[in-house]
């Protein structure tokens, strides 16, 4: 390790091959924090990396053990973590109701969605603990964490635990400097609307008062605002940027 990359802050970011993780890289860096972009799809973390002079690693955020490995490496390339975003997430895979779902519908998406934050936090909070400035962690949960939907269960559950999860650890860490926040997005541009087909597009676009989905780098936008000093008393948050969705 040089003693330049030991200075400046470091930030990760989970899922950042591309969406709302690629942009938030990218707004990161541009910034100028020095970028980890892990992902599940290594290539695709390497290709985002490279258009942020930043760092790819693999990461399956549902394993602790890699969680552990991905944290590890932060640590032996920079020595510190200043940034976290927890932003690795999958969609419903299918829209099934409670009493037609398996375990595996179940299992398949809150191990990603609830139990990968919570690996995240686990691996990431002592890291930061070294630093003397603390650090700020922000959870991408959804605009689901908010609200409910047909079909949604294990998404919906798990989203609103990410909320609960985050004002836990803001309360856990205020004391040691650590800002823990969560943002809500509503539908977002991304490859995970891409089983919608054009007519759904638009009808999920309409169920924002906005009139439209948001744009990846919208999100973005407000992740790195609870990520930067700007936001220096502003823990425990859940920040809704869903269009005016749960405000009808």
């Amino acid at each position: 390790m040089t003693g330049t990359e030991r200075e400046g802050r470091v930030g990760l970011v989970t899922g950042g091959a591309s969406g709302i993780g690629a942009a938030c890289a990218g707004q990161l860096a541009r910034a100028g924090v020095r970028v980890v972009v892990a992902d599940l799809r290594l290539d695709a973390a390497r290709a985002t990396a490279a258009t942020v002079d930043g760092v790819a690693v693999q990461v399956d955020v549902s394993q602790p053990d890699s969680v552990g490995s991905m944290v590890a490496h932060v640590r032996d390339r920079f020595g510190r973590l200043d940034i976290a975003v927890n932003n690795a997430g999958v969609g419903v895979p299918s829209k099934k109701r409670i009493a037609d779902m398996s375990d595996d519908d179940w299992h398949t998406v809150t191990a990603v969605n609830l139990d990968g934050v919570f690996h995240c936090l686990r691996a990431e909070l002592p890291l930061m603990l070294r630093a003397p400035s603390g650090g700020s962690i922000v959870n991408v949960a959804s605009v689901m964490g908010a609200v409910g939907t047909i079909g949604g269960a294990a998404y919906v559950a798990a989203k609103h635990a990410v909320v609960g999860l985050t004002r836990t650890a803001a309360l856990e860490y205020a004391a040691d400097g650590i800002r823990v926040n969560a943002v809500g997005p509503g539908f977002v541009d991304t490859p995970l609307l891409g089983h919608q087909d054009a007519a759904l597009r638009e009808r999920t676009a309409a169920a924002h008062p906005v009139g439209r989905l948001a744009t990846a780098e919208e999100i973005a936008a407000v992740v790195c605002f609870l990520a930067s000093p700007a936001s220096s008393f502003v823990t425990g948050a859940f920040y809704l940027a869903d269009g005016g969705y749960t405000a009808v």
